[in-house]
């Protein structure tokens, strides 16, 4: 039997809510073992003069505990 954990993080890209995303599980992966999947829980962009220029991402990432 498998037991998940949930944690939240939250990452962010200059390119796009995609690229926010695929940045954030790139770092988890640097700490958690046996990420399962992601969940966007919500997004958000920082307007400067009129523009985006930040993507950001808040994740809930399912991982499996090691037994």
């Amino acid at each position: 039997m498998s037991v998940a954990r949930i944690t939240e993080i939250k990452a962010s890209s200059t390119k796009s809510f995609e690229d926010a995303v695929r940045e954030g599980v790139k770092r988890a992966n640097k700490t958690l073992e046996n990420i399962k999947g992601v969940w966007v829980a919500g997004q958000e962009a920082v307007i400067e003069d009129g523009e985006v220029k930040e993507f950001r991402v808040h994740m809930k990432v399912t991982f499996i505990l090691n037994s």
